[in-house]
């Protein structure tokens, strides 16, 4: 029998609604519960209502979100494939365990990594939070540094802050401290690393990235019509631009960040789930639809399912 279409609003395995803090929240605490059994997980269920609230508009000082791509969907659909590579690794990777604090610490850190895109209420000088794409990931630092420390979690502000550089455009910008250490080295990795996969497979990726990402593209300044595409600040020319290029960006992605960069740490989705990669096998399949797409230039029927 043929699995079920998998809806916009579902995760990989087709089980859990990533538009849905509650059920996100469920699943990611029983992941880190079943694998750390004398640890207290109950704070991911405050982190998760104090991220809805921040992307909602109803955290103290801040706008809603109003971005369409990095949304409160990518960060969950990120968070729950963190807390699977975190239960992979650990399951795979005996006498090398990072341990409940770090798992945390992931976990906090894939709810906020984003962060820097949302906008403050004093902020008059743009009207989008997509503006701050090149600098999002240092926003993003600063506020769980702020955050952290008032729900009991100051300890983690340190590898928290850091290893959210590992989400970012600039990999350079790691700070030393995580190469030096080679657990906090690790979580990055797998934060990283559930960045990417979760967005690249997304069922929805393709329509995403020509609807979506292209405008946040333009209001970052890294693309646009009207910019001298020969100039370092401008990338993609037009939506369908940016569609063209994807297939090799996606194969780009899995050589020189998951597997290179990354350490090829993306397998351990494959024994989070006993075998299949179901990240992997989406991600692949949207690159070879988008392929087919491109081939018959049907980029106006743009849907992936």
């Amino acid at each position: 029998m043929a699995p079920a279409p998998r809806a916009g609003h579902m995760d990989v395995s087709n089980t859990v609604d990533v538009t849905d803090p509650r059920a996100v929240a469920s699943a990611v605490r029983a992941i880190l519960q079943r694998r750390y059994r004398d640890f207290d997980f109950s704070i991911v269920d405050l982190l998760v209502q104090d991220f809805n609230r921040l992307y909602s508009g109803d955290y103290p000082g801040f706008r809603a979100c109003d971005i369409k791509y990095h949304d409160s969907q990518h960060v969950l659909d990120v968070t729950l494939a963190m807390a699977r590579l975190l239960d992979g690794y650990e399951g795979s990777s005996p006498g090398r365990s990072l341990g409940p604090e770090r798992a945390l610490a992931g976990i906090a850190t894939a709810l906020f990594h984003d962060s820097g895109y949302i906008r403050r209420v004093r902020d008059t000088r743009n009207s989008n939070g997509a503006a701050y794409t090149r600098v999002h990931v240092g926003r993003s630092a600063r506020f769980l540094g702020e955050y952290l420390p008032g729900v009991g979690l100051g300890n983690m502000l340190g590898i928290c802050t850091r290893i959210v550089f590992y989400t970012g455009y600039d990999l350079d910008l790691i700070p030393p401290a995580c190469h030096a250490d080679p657990c906090e080295h690790r979580l990055g990795t797998l934060l990283g690393t559930a960045d990417l996969i979760a967005q690249m497979a997304d069922v929805d990726y393709v329509r995403k990235c020509r609807d979506h990402l292209y405008e946040e593209f333009v209001a970052g300044g890294i693309a646009g019509e009207e910019e001298d595409y020969a100039s370092d600040r401008t990338v993609y020319r037009s939506a369908d631009h940016l569609l063209e290029s994807t297939p090799e960006f996606i194969r780009g992605v899995i050589s020189d960040r998951l597997e290179d960069r990354f350490d090829g740490v993306y397998r351990y989705a494959g024994d989070f789930f006993g075998g299949p990669n179901l990240y992997m096998d989406s991600i692949l399949h949207n690159c070879e639809r988008l392929e087919a797409m491109l081939s018959g230039e049907q980029l106006g029927s743009v849907g992936m399912s």
